[in-house]
């Protein structure tokens, strides 16, 4: 009789602590900074988790910060130094900061963060305006070679992938890589403005940021940095046009430092949960992105080994001084 009652009493009691015990996932209320301005990659991957990680019942509610400035230099520093400990904060970012970092030889780092996920890859083209008289890639790579000064890129921040493309594409064409003349814009929308208003030769981005202007018959796509043509796609890949560059910009989410195992853990779940969901699925396959989900110690790994990679290749252009 005892033995009956106490195992009456286990089960009540595992069902009270399975609601009432550690908080689950669906309980988490999130702040997730994107250390950008409104509407570039970084604002799109802070308000596509947002939305997934609700829909799929992994939090209770995501607040999503803009905080532009450097290539998210401003926004790591205020993240590093403002949420430290908060197991409840993460912070979007990716290749772009890598190389903003270094350039700006900030004094707060990735090192500093807690690594929790890499979340996409997207692959990169370079558009003209419908209306430029350069129809091709060998176009741009000709203009360049003539008179570098002459031809102006729009792109993200100073030192991010944009910035890297800009200089490797006009160091693969025989260019000197060191003149490039380069534009930052803190916001996907400014430089769609700049390039659609002809006050840029051309513009860099993810496909996605300008695959609706393309589509549109306004601006002219002159080649992707993938190393096969995208399914769907009717784009030339820069290497089918004799060029070799290719080249893929990441996205990750981080937390702040300071934080315990159990928070990382907690964190670690909800992400990989969320990339997991069809809610995620459904906006991958919206935006054009590529699934690279890393978690974990691999992740931590693999931003170490970019740090260095991104870093020498911008010391090799003149962007970093060695």
């Amino acid at each position: 009789m005892i033995s009956s009652h106490m195992r009456l009493f286990g089960a009540v009691v595992a069902l009270l602590l399975g609601a009432n015990g550690p908080a689950p996932a669906q309980q988490l209320e999130l702040k997730l900074m994107a250390p950008a301005a409104p509407g570039g990659g970084w604002d799109q991957t802070a308000r596509s988790m947002q939305q997934a990680l609700v829909a799929a019942g992994v939090a209770r509610s995501v607040q999503v910060t803009n905080v532009p400035g450097a290539g998210g230099s401003v926004g790591i520093a205020q993240f590093v130094n403002g949420a430290k400990g908060d197991g409840n904060q993460m912070m979007v970012n990716g290749f772009v900061m890598v190389g903003a970092l270094a350039m700006n030889k900030s004094p707060v780092t990735l090192d500093q963060v807690t690594p929790i996920a890499r979340l996409t890859e997207e692959t990169q083209v370079i558009v003209v305006p419908a209306s430029s008289p350069i129809k091709t890639a060998q176009d741009l790579a000709t203009a360049l070679k003539a008179d570098i000064a002459k031809v102006t890129f729009a792109g993200g921040s100073a030192g991010g992938v944009d910035h890297v493309m800009a200089a490797l594409f006009a160091g693969t064409v025989g260019a000197d890589a060191k003149k490039i003349n380069y534009i930052p814009f803190s916001g996907g929308g400014e430089s769609l403005a700049a390039i659609l208003g002809g006050k840029v030769t051309a513009g860099i981005s993810g496909l996605s940021e300008y695959d609706g202007q393309i589509k549109a018959g306004k601006l002219r796509a002159l080649g992707v940095t993938s190393a096969q043509r995208l399914p769907g796609v009717d784009i030339p890949t820069f290497k089918e046009q004799g060029i070799e560059l290719v080249l893929a910009n990441w996205r990750s989410v981080v937390a702040p430092p300071g934080i315990t195992p159990e928070q990382r853990k907690v964190l670690s779940e909800a992400v990989e949960k969320m990339v997991k969901s069809d809610a995620w699925k459904d906006i991958l396959k919206q935006k054009g992105w590529d699934d690279a989900y890393l978690g974990g110690d691999a992740f931590a790994d693999f931003l170490k080994k970019e740090i260095t990679r991104v870093t020498e290749v911008l010391k090799s252009v003149g962007l970093v001084k060695s």
